[in-house]
């Protein structure tokens, strides 16, 4: 049987990916799509390595580029680790979540799914084919709800949809969405009412309450659930035709219900599949020609 012309696409390269949070969607499907583009990958988990005696990002990166790694997937708790990572070592490194800054990937992943599924794409079945430029999504307005102070999904969604003409409404209490969230950028704004957001929305995300990172926050988890969560009887009531999404992992019972997730309105589910086809596209990007031939004359550069 002949192998696939994409698993040729980056035979051979070799991808780390280095996690220093927990994590099983972007993680496996980065490894996924590394895979299916024939690239050969390694984990490096920050319980099972030498970061868990103190060595710094720097110095293990450094390592990885040293043993032959050619790019470099990294999910940090600190915002910005991607971008001194990839000034240390010199290689690609796609970003898989730093801190409470951003999610690139996720948003991109978010996008592709809301394409598929709000019938922008009715004379065709191949979403690629689609134009996609600044009025894409003019008219569609997504809510995302939740935890939106730390969450750097929230935060890559919001730069990223009002550009392609979409208006994001932040919803949540004030304990997770301050005033300041509205001044992210353009096409954004802040509804307090969970319901009335609901109304006006062809999207809604709703995101998870991250409680290791609540402390110090007076957050009443019964009224949060009774103001905020989605559950049946409020989308049937307020947005009975609206696309349901989240990024993962669900507390179902919290931010959403079963019946909710489960649904027929859920794309839950498709978010994590197009995640792999939108990984493999950046993959292919960072590692290609442009980037071997920078990375092979680095190489060459290095003393011995």
């Amino acid at each position: 049987m002949p192998v696939p012309r994409r698993a040729k696409l980056l035979q051979k390269r070799r991808v780390a990916l280095l996690f220093y949070e927990s994590s099983t969607r972007t993680r496996t499907s980065f490894e996924l799509a590394a895979k299916s583009l024939g690239a050969d990958t390694v984990l490096v988990s920050a319980l099972s390595s030498s970061i868990e005696k103190g060595e710094s990002l720097k110095d293990t990166g450094l390592t990885l580029r040293a043993l032959g790694a050619e790019c470099i997937i990294l999910r940090h708790p600190n915002s910005g680790a991607p971008f001194l990572l990839a000034r240390e070592t010199g290689l690609p490194v796609l970003n898989a979540g730093d801190g409470m800054h951003e999610h690139p990937s996720q948003a991109l992943l978010d996008l592709r799914t809301i394409l598929s599924r709000l019938g922008r794409a009715q004379h065709t079945r191949a979403v690629a084919r689609v134009p996609i430029d600044e009025k894409t999504l003019t008219g569609v307005t997504v809510t995302i709800t939740g935890d939106i102070l730390h969450s750097r999904v929230a935060r890559s969604n919001a730069l990223l949809l009002p550009r392609l003409g979409a208006q994001v409404v932040l919803c949540g209490p004030p304990e997770l969405l301050p005033e300041i969230a509205a001044d992210i950028g353009p096409g954004i704004s802040i509804e307090r009412d969970f319901e009335r957001a609901l109304a006006r929305s062809q999207v809604v995300m709703m995101l998870r309450i991250q409680k290791e990172r609540l402390a110090g926050l007076q957050l009443d988890l019964a009224r949060y659930i009774e103001r905020y969560q989605l559950n049946g009887e409020r989308l049937r009531r307020y947005a009975p035709e609206a696309l349901v999404m989240h990024p993962g992992p669900m507390i179902r019972g919290l931010e959403i219900t079963s019946d909710v997730a489960d649904g027929p309105q859920s794309a839950i589910t498709e978010q994590v599949h197009h995640g792999v086809a939108v990984r493999m596209a950046l993959l292919a990007r960072a590692l290609g020609s442009t980037a071997a031939r920078t990375h092979r004359a680095t190489r060459k550069a290095r003393p011995a």
